[in-house]
């Protein structure tokens, strides 16, 4: 008897177990219905979407041969978060991409460049000519970089500050990728060592008019986000740059998610310093991505966004973000495509979204490690539209 009891509330446990992990997967897949400001925790659940469907697919491999009939669990979550879960993994087993582009293509690449490690230059000047090449070899026709550091005033070459740290004027990019246009976004508070601006970098190989740089209060980093028109035949785009608000983890932070504890008082502290980072990071990416979309909904032109968003898919900021549009590596990529090399194997935070008006041709994410993000980049078309009868 004892046993019988014992089976029994282990099956219930895991039947209660597998509804709780249903519920989170749910919740995560659908947090952009939940207000931030409010809802700011369940934003949590999409950071975790892909060890979530681990677990219920798990359960569902269990179900079907302990009881098959709670296998459906598992199969009514999948029916109710079907179009959710392909923006997280979609189904398709692979994706080629040819580096040469069709005459007709359009090619975006989106890379949130770590400085090109300009404090590191002096000692490793490899990696900077590395990325340098390695965007050369892909001659996208339009680059969107975040995390960028240059000046775009003429530098002493004798200065303290560029002996030391090797710095480059903005034009030495620009010449050395063969850009004709640019447009680099960033305020002043952010200036860095001595002129050397910390901001958003916007590159075309065609011309681009009605450069924009959006700012608002508190006038941060993460706060500003640009947009410029390019035009391309007797076709305008309007090209967004934009990077949201980073969880700005210390060290110490990732040291203790790497390895979490709750033994001591410390790490208490150190749990809530990281819960109280991704807190904050939700809010203002919910303000931030609310902006950008009043820009969207502005424009006169069909529009390519690019960015660092600092959150997953089906996140608020997503989700509000790419309303209407449709996302480059949902359409063309595989796998779960993440493109943050730090704290979790499952961070897609690099964007390309596009307006529904242009064809994604191919897309692909470049596998070397020389930023702490990977590259992006797809080649889109415009779509034909049939002839007026």
């Amino acid at each position: 008897m004892p046993l019988i009891l014992l089976r029994h509330f282990i099956k219930k446990g895991f039947i209660v177990t597998n509804i709780i992990v249903a519920i989170f997967f749910l919740l995560g897949c659908y947090a952009k219905w939940f207000n931030p400001n409010t809802w700011w925790f369940i934003g949590l659940f999409t950071l975790f979407a892909v060890y979530l469907f681990g677990i219920l697919f798990i359960f569902f491999l269990f179900w079907l041969t302990a009881e098959p009939k709670l296998s459906l669990i598992f199969i009514v979550v999948i029916v109710l978060t079907w179009k959710p879960i392909q923006n997280i993994i979609p189904f398709r087993s692979s994706s080629s991409f040819t580096v040469k582009k069709q005459p007709n293509c359009l090619r975006i690449m989106s890379w949130n460049v770590a400085q090109f490690n300009i404090l590191e230059d002096k000692k490793h000047p490899e990696v900077k000519k590395q990325m340098l090449a390695l965007i050369n070899k892909y001659q996208p026709d339009i680059a969107c970089f975040q995390e960028m550091v240059a000046g775009d005033k003429p530098v002493d070459l004798n200065t303290p500050y560029y002996r030391k740290f090797r710095f480059y004027p903005l034009s030495s990019f620009v010449d050395s990728l063969h850009f004709p246009e640019y447009f680099y976004g960033y305020n002043y508070k952010e200036d860095f060592l001595n002129n050397q601006h910390f901001g958003i970098l916007i590159l075309s190989k065609y011309r681009l008019i009605n450069r924009h740089a959006v700012m608002k209060y508190p006038y941060d980093y993460n706060s500003i986000f640009q947009y410029a028109d390019m035009i391309k035949g007797n076709d305008t785009f309007r090209i967004f740059n934009v990077h949201l608000q980073s969880l700005k983890f210390t060290p110490t932070n990732l040291n203790y998610i790497d390895s979490p504890s709750l033994e001591s008082r410390e790490d208490i502290e150190k749990s809530q310093s990281v819960i109280g980072k991704i807190k904050i990071g939700f809010l203002k990416r919910k303000a931030q991505a609310e902006l950008v979309k009043e820009e969207i909904d502005r424009s006169p032109y069909r529009v390519i966004l690019c960015g660092d968003f600092n959150d997953v898919p089906n996140s608020y900021a997503y989700a509000t973000i790419g309303k209407g549009l449709q996302n480059a590596f949902v359409e063309k990529g595989s796998g779960i495509g993440r493109t943050f090399s730090g704290i979790s194997s499952t961070l897609r935070i690099d964007n390309i979204f596009l307006d529904d008006d242009f064809t994604v041709e191919q897309f692909t994410k470049i596998n070397k490690k020389l930023s702490d993000h990977y590259p992006v980049i797809t080649d889109i078309s415009l779509k034909q539209k049939p002839p007026t009868p």
